[in-house]
């Protein structure tokens, strides 16, 4: 098996609208970056994986319309999955480590301004009793929020808290939606305010994948992945204890980010509440920067949101900010399915 690094990373600057672009349009200056910033050509590239849904889009395999951004000649190995881009980034990196590609783009993108995606999300849910009654996402985490508070875990005040920082960290972030002070509103679904809950924006990101002698040949620093794994819990969530995440642990052990410290963690959190269980289950003390990029609070492109946290945690490696981090993605409705994985950098050889 080969070691496989994030070589390169671009996203867009997250907005609450982009009626004037197309996926395609939206997505192809973030192709053209990450493939500029390693001199590789698309004809170069030996596997292409994205990220995203055809509920936002609205209409079924939307994401071959987004293949126009890459090109049509040559033909290319390509597949898709219909979840997050984390997850493609997932099946990019087998396909490396398996030697069947030795450089892979990975992108998603979402348009959440294109419909109500509070109710596009409850078709996530089990079809037979939850679906029917379309409790939306806000008020399945508000529902997670609330066990926490009755549990002792937290309060509303420190909920507040974290949507600041997370905000005031996103000020030096140039793609961020929302930065600086954001006032926490009024309820949205209690106990929810509007600053508990991620913004409604478009977005997309990309990165590339590539092994070895090829990585430290596109990247003067790559961040190596050292561990990655995906896990996921019971559909109906009166099975689950919302106020913890077994499948997140559980990644992360496989993933072996308890082997040695972090000191950067991206969390794909779009609730304040659910960094909460994440800091706990993943024994993330004060000492790690959480969310400096501000996180999914600052920005959510919906289908791109997690790829995104890889992104920043790998960016911050390239630039020399970190030198072990902790990058997590989510899908589903209060943490159902978890992504954990460990980059480092490699220490310059003296």
């Amino acid at each position: 098996m080969r070691d496989v690094a994030i070589v390169a990373f671009a996203q867009t600057e997250h907005r609450r609208r982009t009626d004037e672009l197309s996926e395609v349009e939206m997505l192809m200056p973030v192709l053209h970056q990450v493939l500029d910033a390693t001199g590789l050509e698309a004809s170069s590239i030996g596997f292409t994986c994205s990220g995203s849904t055809d509920y936002l889009a609205g209409r079924a395999f939307s994401f071959t319309m987004a293949l126009d951004g890459v090109g049509a000649h040559p033909p290319i190995s390509e597949s898709h999955v219909e979840t997050d881009g984390a997850w493609a980034l997932y099946e990019a990196w087998v396909k490396i480590r398996t030697g069947e590609a030795d450089t892979a783009l990975v992108y998603a993108y979402g348009k959440s301004s294109s419909g109500e995606v509070r109710d596009v999300l409850t078709r996530q849910l089990d079809p037979y009793y939850l679906a029917p009654l379309w409790p939306d996402s806000v008020a399945l985490a508000a529902l997670q929020a609330q066990a926490l508070i009755d549990a002792g875990a937290t309060d509303e005040p420190a909920l507040a808290r974290i949507a600041s920082r997370s905000r005031t960290a996103a000020t030096a972030n140039p793609h961020a939606q929302l930065s600086g002070s954001v006032p926490a509103g009024g309820y949205l679904v209690q106990p929810l305010r509007t600053g508990d809950c991620p913004p409604i924006g478009d977005g997309a990101a990309a990165v590339i994948l590539a092994a070895g002698d090829t990585a430290r040949a596109l990247c003067a620093r790559p961040a190596w992945i050292r561990g990655i794994d995906h896990r996921i819990e019971a559909h109906s969530l009166g099975v689950r204890d919302l106020t913890d995440s077994p499948s997140t642990r559980l990644a992360a052990e496989r993933a072996g980010a308890f082997e040695r410290p972090v000191d950067t963690a991206e969390l794909h959190a779009p609730f304040t509440s659910q960094e909460v269980i994440l800091r706990k289950v993943l024994g993330l003390g004060d000492d790690v920067d959480v969310n400096p990029s501000g996180g999914a609070l600052a920005a959510n492109p919906v289908m791109a949101t997690g790829l995104v946290r890889l992104g920043e945690a790998a960016a911050r490696i390239h630039r020399g900010e970190s030198d072990r981090a902790l990058a997590h993605a989510t899908s589903g409705p209060c943490l159902q399915q978890n992504l954990v994985a460990v980059l480092e950098g490699e220490r310059p050889h003296v």
